[in-house]
């Protein structure tokens, strides 16, 4: 069985769950509670529990609380998931109407977060629609597409043609307060967290246990992509000249980079890196590392000059705390996992 994986999905492929054929039923040790034991680690209960550790995502997902990137505690109890079937349309959501009294704005081609060709028009969409029903003193809302992200922030949001936006990754504002973002507008609480991992050639991979193994390594990220990551208080890589950071024009030109061996890795997100793999042909030749080099968070943002901000903001995050408490997260996040991983099958 993870002979027949292994061939499928690339060999090394490890990270993404939505890659791997989930074991179901009796095949798999899950919807129970797990005791994390010293030398645990989110891969190793996944191969303990599902007989294969790329399928660590299910759990990562379902114990956010407890995790610090791919590291869990010894003594703490976390929940290992049974997989979910695919992605299915949503329940109806009686709040979502075309002239409602709060306007969200989203686009397209974000597989799996947003995409009106997908299930629930994306994994995000449908946390949204959930979270708006959980809140407290709902009210109507609607969702509008623009295919033009660039045109979102600025001038659709900053202007207040719409009341909120969504899915947006959050600066380090404590870092760089001057960020446009930062001074512009206020963030919810992560939607969910998006791991940032090394995707290195096959033939030439490099350990990644700690800082450590980075410095002296050569990066791709692509132009107009975030780097704070990569310059936070505990690493300093760039402002030190610890790493090479190589821009690369687009996501497609790192890979390329990391195939042709002129840089060590690439480093874009988890669902970004698989697609990319898929679409280039580069199964068994480029594979990402298990441990993330960060993880960074999607949020809905509001202006900081609209009235009602704070009161919207509230009803976002309080309703994706009911969403959690009940359950439905994790079931949204899993479905649209399965999804996801079966069209890149």
């Amino acid at each position: 069985m993870l002979q027949r994986m292994v061939s499928a999905i690339g060999k090394g492929f490890a990270a993404p769950v939505f890659l791997a054929l989930l074991p179901l039923g009796a095949q798999a040790d899950c919807n129970l509670d797990y005791l994390v034991r010293a030398g645990d680690t989110f891969y190793s209960i996944a191969e303990s529990h599902y007989g294969d550790r790329q399928n660590w995502m299910l759990i990562y997902y379902s114990n956010q609380n407890h995790a610090n990137g791919p590291a869990i505690m010894p003594g703490r109890s976390i929940y290992v998931p049974c997989p979910e079937g695919q992605a299915s349309t949503p329940d109806a959501t009686p709040l979502r109407q075309d002239d409602a009294d709060l306007k969200l704005l989203t686009g397209g081609d974000y597989a799996p977060f947003t995409d009106q060709d997908l299930p629930g028009q994306g994994m995000v969409t449908e946390l949204i629609n959930a979270s708006l029903e959980l809140a407290p003193s709902p009210v109507s809302y609607s969702i509008t597409w623009e295919s033009d992200w660039s045109q979102h922030l600025f001038p659709l949001l900053d202007e207040k043609q719409f009341d909120m936006g969504f899915p947006w990754l959050k600066p380090d504002c404590k870092a760089t307060p001057q960020n446009e973002r930062c001074v512009n507008f206020h963030f919810s609480d992560p939607l969910m967290l998006l791991p940032i991992m090394l995707f290195v050639r096959e033939d030439n991979q490099f350990r990644f246990t700690g800082d450590d193994d980075v410095i002296g390594r050569s990066l791709c990220r692509p132009k107009g992509y975030f780097t704070h990551d990569l310059d936070r208080t505990d690493r300093r890589w760039l402002s030190e000249g610890k790493i090479d950071l190589v821009v690369g024009d687009s996501p497609r030109d790192c890979f390329r980079m990391v195939q042709d061996g002129a840089v060590d890795a690439a480093t874009v997100n988890l669902f970004l890196g698989a697609n990319l793999i898929v679409d280039m042909g580069l199964r068994n030749k480029v594979v990402p590392l298990e441990r993330p080099l960060s993880e960074e968070g999607l949020h809905v943002v509001i202006s900081k000059r609209h009235w009602r901000g704070t009161a919207h903001l509230y009803r976002i995050n309080a309703g994706l705390a009911n969403l959690k408490k009940d359950g439905r997260y994790q079931e949204i996040v899993s479905r649209h996992m399965e999804y996801f991983r079966s069209r890149l099958n």
